[in-house]
């Protein structure tokens, strides 16, 4: 299963540093709220459509029956929110960020949520393969949507960190550091799946996150614009992320 083992790695290497970019973009981007809006607004698009048009279909083909799946999303969209609450999971809704008084805690929400990356990413590449196959279509559009999710997300996670009271240089090392957590995730989603296959559950499970991530995390940070302009060009991202999954999904599944 080494063939699988290599993508899989790679993705999640390639999301890890999305932290980096991020904290980069935050640094020499001054007005970072006008570069927030259009990036939440393409974000939350292809969310949608990477959970809707992709994932879902996938875990639906795989699993028993489509209640058990529909449930099993539902179970993602409820923990997603439990982890948002408990571990204060933040995505800069607040006009930059708001200084968190937690910001370990934020380090250790965002360590966990990555770890679940790691292992959605992980799961993506190997629902329905056999024999050491690859669901090259799945794992790449999940890691794609994972990708666009997070430059948004770190420039938030950034921001905490220096107004919580971090320097630059370490909000940059602390925040790739919990970021490289994915690739703990997908080493155990590996492994594990080499001897359970639940890589369907998984991957509607993540559908769920995907859903709850978007609808409640960056759609209603869209609401916020008021200027009719602005709204229809965040509308236009918006509609820009799905489609841009559907095509994706297309080109990747006739290659």
């Amino acid at each position: 299963m080494i063939d699988v083992l290599l993508p899989i790695l790679i993705s999640v290497l390639l999301v890890s540093m999305i932290s980096l970019v991020g904290a980069f973009f935050f640094l020499v981007k001054k007005d970072i709220e006008k570069a927030i809006f259009p990036l939440v607004a393409f974000a939350s698009g292809s969310m949608l459509g990477a959970a809707f048009l992709v994932m879902l279909p996938e875990s639906l083909s795989e699993m028993s029956s489509s209640s058990l799946t529909f449930s099993v999303v539902l179970i993602g969209i409820v923990a997603f929110f439990a982890l948002e609450r408990l571990l204060y999971w933040h995505h800069c809704r607040d006009k930059i960020c708001r200084v968190h008084p937690y910001i370990y805690l934020t380090i250790f929400g965002d360590s966990v949520h990555n770890f679940v990356d790691g292992m959605v990413i992980a799961g993506a590449f190997m629902l329905g393969a056999t024999g050491g196959g690859i669901n090259l279509q799945l794992g790449l559009l999940t890691t794609l949507a994972v990708i666009i999710h997070e430059v948004p997300q770190e420039l938030g996670d950034f921001g905490i960190l220096v107004y919580g009271g971090f320097t630059k240089r370490k909000a940059l090392g602390y925040n790739f550091a919990s970021a490289l957590t994915s690739i703990a995730g997908a080493l155990v989603a590996y492994f594990s799946l080499s001897f359970i296959n639940y890589s369907a559950p998984l991957v509607a499970f993540a559908a769920g996150g995907f859903i709850y991530v978007s609808a409640v995390n960056l759609m209603p940070k869209l609401h916020e614009e008021h200027a009719n302009k602005r709204f229809m060009i965040q509308l236009a991202l918006f509609l820009a992320g799905i489609v841009l999954i559907q095509i994706l999904a297309t080109a990747v599944s006739g290659a």
